[in-house]
């Protein structure tokens, strides 16, 4: 058995999937909720139901849930002197935090995936949309996933590195809100340095909303895959050195 798949076993009876599927069910329903008691009707269609569900839950929910699963994939080695034998252990440490940091990006993939089945549900059974999700928000959407794998890098790390299951979590909704401020301020370069703002981004294409044209255009999708790729290898490289650090601190 692989790395990856012992660790996925590991989170099979945690919480881990109650998070991945009602996270964004309860995003999704809480959007749905506020338009039919609001009354309003949804002007756009299809874009305006993503403003309301997808949007909302990149301002901070997608970064809570990642940082929630990350904790949980951390948490048991956490525990006693679990911590000393996996650094002493058969296998490579170095191998284990990409195994754990897979997993976390695994679960974060299908969790967006699982928001956007609730909105197509959503749109076609309870406001009874004409078509489909137009296909430009379906390549928004694909971005939102390559968007958040920063994030999910990120979070494993500091669970890696702090014992404390809500700590990582908190500093996920700072980021967050550090995020949402900026990009309110239309400075759209902060994807290149936040994950958390790269992935708050990703969800607000094609909406028009926080500086966005209301179209997706290559160069917005290239920015978007461009800072998935340099923020994934700097978080990458600064774990590297924090577990260098602790490796020599156990021998």
């Amino acid at each position: 058995m692989n790395t990856f798949s012992a660790e996925m076993i590991k989170l099979r009876r945690s919480q881990a999937w109650a998070v991945v599927v009602l996270l964004p069910l309860i995003i999704a329903g809480v959007g749905t909720f506020d338009t039919i008691a609001s009354g309003a009707e949804l002007a756009e269609g299809w874009r305006t139901l993503w403003l309301r569900t997808v949007v909302f839950y990149g301002l901070f929910p997608l970064a809570l849930g990642v940082a929630v699963l990350a904790s949980l994939a951390w948490k048991s080695e956490h525990r006693g002197g679990n911590w000393n034998a996996l650094m002493s252990g058969p296998v490579p440490s170095l191998r284990i935090v990409i195994a754990k940091t897979a997993v976390v990006a695994t679960l974060t993939v299908v969790m967006n995936i699982v928001m956007l089945a609730a909105v197509v549900v959503l749109g076609k059974v309870v406001f009874s949309l004409d078509g489909m999700l137009p296909s430009e928000l379906f390549a928004t959407s694909a971005l939102v996933v390559v968007g958040s794998l920063p994030v999910a890098a990120l979070q494993s790390g500091l669970s890696m590195a702090i014992r404390s299951f809500a700590v990582p979590i908190a500093i996920a909704l700072v980021g967050a809100g550090m995020s949402v401020s900026i990009l309110t301020a239309e400075v759209t370069g902060a994807i290149f340095v936040l994950p958390y703002a790269l992935a708050t981004r990703a969800t607000q294409l094609s909406t028009g909303t926080f500086g966005d044209s209301g179209s997706l255009t290559t160069g917005a999708a290239l920015s978007i895959l461009t800072a998935t790729v340099l923020l994934t290898l700097a978080v990458f490289a600064l774990t590297g050195k924090m577990l260098d650090r602790r490796d020599i601190h156990v021998h």
